[in-house]
This record gives C-alpha cells, structure tokens and sequence, in this order.
C-alpha cells in the first residue's frame, strides 16, 4: 500500500471524526434549545394569588436601583457561579404598595435571610412603602433566624419580630475602611504619579499613604454620623426605643452578652428589638393563624417575584401624561457600557430619546453613582443641558450616592432632590499615572531608545514620567477644577468663591448638601417625580422608565440562557452572602484592582469619590 493511500485514509478516519463530533454537538445544541424552549412554555403560565394570604417580601442580594449587566450576561454569570445577586428597590416597593389594596392580602411579612444590603436611602424606600402599606390596617410580621444591621432596620418596621432562639441581632454601626498600598509600592520601587486638586479628594491616598488623612477622616465622619443617626432614630421609632438605648446596645454589647450569659437572642430581647424567640415551626404556626394553612402544611403566602408576575397587568402603562426616568447608576465610564454601569455614550443616548418623545412632560435623572470618566460625565451633562434648552424640565433624584461625577451630570438640573442620608458633593478632580522603571529594574529589564520630540514615548509605563507631560497634567487638572466650580456655580446660582468652599473633594450627606446649596430639596424618587409633574403643569401622570431594550435575539438567548443557568447553575446567594472574612479580604482586593482597570477616561482625568462607597 503507497505512502499516499496511508495519507488519504488517516486524513479519511479524522475527517470522520471531526464530523461526528460536529454532528454530536449540533444535536445537543438543538436538544439543549429545545428543552428549554419546552421549558420557557411550561413556566410560562402566571402564578394565581390565593385568597387571604401572606405576600412575602424575601429580596436577595443587593438591594440597587438598577441590575447589573444585560439579561445575557446575567445568565452566564449565573451559570458560571459569577452571579452577584440583586434585588430592584422599586420591585420591592411596588409590591408592597399593591398589596396594600389587594383584598386577596391579608398580611406582609418580611423574610430577611437572603438580603446582603444597600444604601440606607434604599432601606429607607422600603420602609416608607411599609408604613403605607400599614395603612391598610394589615398586619406586618419579620421572621427570620437573625439578622445583619441592613435587615435589621427592614425588620424594625414590622408590628412584631419573630426570631430564632439561638439567633442574633448584630448591629454594629457604620464604617468605611480600605486598604492603603504605599508601602508595597515603595518595595517594588514603583512611582505612582498622582494630581489632584481638592485636599478632601482621597481616592488617590491609598497609592500616596500608609493611613488615612485628616481630611479625609473629618469628612467620612461627619457624613457616617449623619447616616447612623438617622438609622438609629428610624429603628427606634418604630421599635419605640429612643436612639440612646441603640447607642448603648452597641456601646456597652460585651457587658450585655455577659449579663445574658452569652445568650445573644436573650440579649436583643431584653433590649426591646424583638417581640419573641420561637423556632420556625413556631413562627410558621403564628402565621397560620394568621392566613390559614395552605395544601403543604405551611401558611397561605405568595412570594414577591410571583406576585409581581401575577399582577403584571396592574403594572402595565396606563393612559396619561407620562414623565420620563432615565436611570444613571453605576461608576461612569467612557463609551457605552451595560446596565448597572453609566456609558457616557449609552446614557446620552437614552437622555436623547426622552428628549424626543413627544409623550414625554417631563424628565427625572436618577443618579446612584460615586462619578468615574471626566469626559464621559460632561458628554452626559450636555444632553441635560439640551434637554432643557428644548424646555422640558429635567429633576435629578439623587440615591445612595452621587458625588463628584455622579454630582457633575447632577448640577444643572431644574432641580436637585436628595435624600437627608444621600452621600454628595466631592467636588474635585483627580488623575494618577503610575510608571514601572524602578519595578523592571529589580529584575533586570531596562528601557531605552530615540523619539523625534519630547513627548514622544512619555505615556510608556516602563519610563519615569517626563517633565514636561507632569505639568500637562498638573496644568490639565487644574482647568478641571476651575471648570468645575464654575460650572458649578452658574447652574445653582452661587459665587465660584461659594462653590470652593464646599467642594475641594469635600463630602456631604444629604442633608449638609442641603444646607451648603448644593440640592434644592430632601425627598425620595416619587417627590421628585411630583415636583416634575408639577414643573410640567400636569396632573394626571405615571413615570415611564428609560432603559436598554434587548432586541429579540438578546432576550430569547438570555431568557433561554437563565433557564438553562436554573437547571445548571450553582446557587451562589449564600456563598456571597456568607463568605468568611478571609475570602472577604481577598474580595475587596480584586475589587479594589478591577476598579483601577475600569478607569477608561480618554484624557485620564476623573470625578470620582471613593470615599462615597460604603461597603
């Protein structure tokens, strides 16, 4: 037998190979879709709400105003264990708000376990909706095994706390701690480049320093003090505990522990934050004969995802005038960028079609945002601007945060509305520009070579920083401020001289903002949108929100990606939730990296508040 005819055959068996293979994948591919398009159709009818039940309020997660990333992405993140889970503040409140003249609900009850935290503004939004609902004369329960700080003040508006006898109630006030890398910089003999200007603007200290300045200890302790006394004196009201009593539990927790013999649910009980200590049989029971019993021996309830579901007609756009919100949540970062991230090109781009719907009165910014990208924030900012040059009126609503960037694409709006415990102002700028030569050195790498000027090769990484293109950048930052502050100024009708006073990378809560001019007025997303109906002279209206619209290819793949994620995803809620305070270190390191990679400004300048982030 030839050479040749030898050739031919292995060629001939591989062919073979690759082609059953590619056969065998395709029918998987096909059966996969099929199944979950088979699937898709099962659980596509929409859950019934029995009579005289419970709704169950259980978010997962972060509570946020808008979710991270497309449907797509999501699933995959799911599917490969990535999934940061989350909750929509506005799906929390609207089903409460619903039950509340539901008569097929008869109760609420809020089942904590699963939720990780939020902004205390986000907690807030979700006790107002409780004390409405309670307006209906239903009652209101917490259950849970025991409670973090975040769910704690969520299970303080209920009527009565239901919590296990081997439980807890950990309340340990606010704080804001991070990691500072002066000294691993300084070994790798590395020169980290920072301007700034602002002596409150701190981002940079952790590249420049071994702890934190005074500045900038002055300035997260006036605004953390705003958000602890606001958190204890909303607790204490409805627990009818006055805030010093929670000052005390906090202080003086050690002793407590000891007096109630090291019994932690003994020791929340007997400071008033719980109403009993019985095992979950025991709280089902108390449910029971509150809702009845349903066909698996538990009490008649609904949860919250499924009853969102099954009143979808109820939240479908009704006739009227309708204000458009565009939400701008996220680190703002330059080009378009998915949901949960602010694209200076993807929110213009939504700002520019609320701008041309004609059935659109009015537009509501809702900002959520420590800043990022310069560039990015003022392309953002000109769109308002034309917005309302068109004479639509524009009102920002600030959230848990929107400070420096997120105040940038704040400033000129009609007007500003904050609540008392939104964290503001950080009015400043900032640019870094680290270079590695003293790093290469160490191990034997040098750079050399020609250029044609003296700019030729300044922005290499692997060079100490050029003269020339420090002053560029000191010169560049500079003009940033100096913009800032003016621009500042002429939108809230201050002197620059004002605006410098209380910028300098200076933060504020809510309420100090308030009181510096920086926000016109204190209230929540729906005063906001009532003070734009009212800018637009009209009565009958409902918001209607702006968002990325998946095409039809996008949602069928990541619908049928979420199903398929269901099946073979891993349940990741308690692995983030839970995580032990080792893998929480190493978390908040990769965090604090994957933060510098996302800085995309196309002039490496930045308004941007670390500071503001209260993890």
């Amino acid at each position: 037998m030839s050479q040749s005819s030898n050739l031919g055959g292995i060629l001939s068996r591989i062919w073979w190979g690759v082609n059953l293979t590619r056969q065998i994948l395709l029918n998987f591919l096909f059966f996969g879709l099929l199944l979950i398009v088979l699937l898709m159709l099962v659980s596509s009818d929409r859950p019934e709400v029995p009579r005289g039940a419970a709704l169950v309020v259980n978010p997962s997660g972060m509570l946020v105003d808008q979710e991270t990333g497309t449907p797509f992405e999501q699933a995959m993140d799911r599917m490969f264990g990535q999934e940061r889970p989350e909750t929509l503040v506005r799906d929390v409140t609207e089903s409460i708000r619903m039950a509340r003249d539901d008569d097929r609900i008869d109760a609420l009850v809020l089942q904590l376990r699963d939720l990780h935290g939020g902004g205390l503004s986000k907690l807030q939004d979700i006790a107002d909706a409780i004390e409405d609902f309670r307006e209906s004369e239903k009652p209101v329960y917490a259950i849970g095994d025991g409670f973090s700080q975040s769910q704690y003040y969520l299970a303080a508006q209920a009527d009565e706390v239901f919590m296990h006898p081997s439980g807890q109630i950990l309340i340990s006030g606010f704080d804001t701690y991070r990691n500072y890398y002066k000294q691993a910089i300084d070994l790798l003999d590395a020169e980290w480049n920072v301007f700034r200007v602002g002596e409150y603007k701190s981002f940079v200290e952790p590249y420049t320093r071994d702890d934190m300045s005074p500045e900038d200890r002055e300035a997260r302790l006036a605004y953390l003090t705003d958000l602890w006394e606001n958190w204890k004196a909303d607790t204490g009201d409805r627990r009818g505990i006055d805030s010093d009593t929670i000052q005390a539990y906090v202080d003086e927790m050690p002793d407590l522990l000891d007096e109630a013999g090291g019994d932690t649910a003994a020791m929340a009980y007997e400071a008033g934050l719980v109403d009993a200590l019985i095992p979950r049989d025991e709280m089902r029971e108390r449910l029971i004969e509150v809702v009845g019993e349903d066909d698996n021996h538990g009490y008649k309830h609904i949860g919250m995802s499924n009853y969102l579901e099954a009143r979808k007609d109820k939240r479908k756009r009704r006739r009227g005038d309708e204000i458009g919100v565009v939400l701008a949540v996220g680190q703002i970062m330059d080009g378009s960028q998915s949901p949960g991230t602010i694209g200076g090109d993807s929110t213009a781009r939504l700002i520019r079609e609320a701008r041309e719907d004609s059935d659109l009165a009015a537009l509501v910014l809702r900002v959520d945002s420590p800043g990022g990208s310069a560039f990015a924030s003022d392309v953002i900012l000109r769109e308002i601007e034309i917005t309302q040059e068109k004479g639509i009126p524009v009102v920002v609503s600030m959230g848990s945060t929107a400070a420096s960037g997120g105040y940038w694409i704040s400033m000129s709006a009609d007007e500003i509305w904050a609540h008392p415990t939104t964290v503001t102002g950080s009015i400043g700028i900032l640019s870094m520009f680290p270079t590695f030569e003293g790093t290469l050195d160490k191990i034997g790498i040098s750079t050399d070579g020609v250029g044609t000027t003296e700019l030729a090769g300044a922005f290499r990484v692997d060079r100490h920083m050029n003269e020339g293109l420090r002053r560029m950048m000191e010169s560049g930052i500079q003009h940033g401020y100096d913009d800032f502050i003016e621009k500042v100024a002429h939108h809230r009708d201050m002197s620059v001289s004002e605006v410098d006073d209380v910028a300098r990378g200076r933060v504020w809560s809510g309420t100090d903002a308030h009181r510096a001019g920086l926000v016109d007025e204190l209230g929540d997303l729906n005063d906001a949108l009532e003070s734009a109906a009212a800018m637009a002279e009209i009565e009958d209206w409902q918001p209607r929100f702006i968002e990325h619209r998946p095409g039809f290819w996008e949602s069928f793949l990541g619908d049928a990606a979420m199903s398929l994620a269901r099946i073979v995803g891993p349940d990741v809620i308690e692995q983030r939730l839970h995580q032990n305070p080792q893998r929480q270190l190493l978390e908040q390191l990769k965090e604090d990296f994957r933060q510098m990679e996302s800085f995309n400004d196309p002039n490496h300048e930045y308004y941007f508040c670390d500071t503001c982030v209260i993890r």
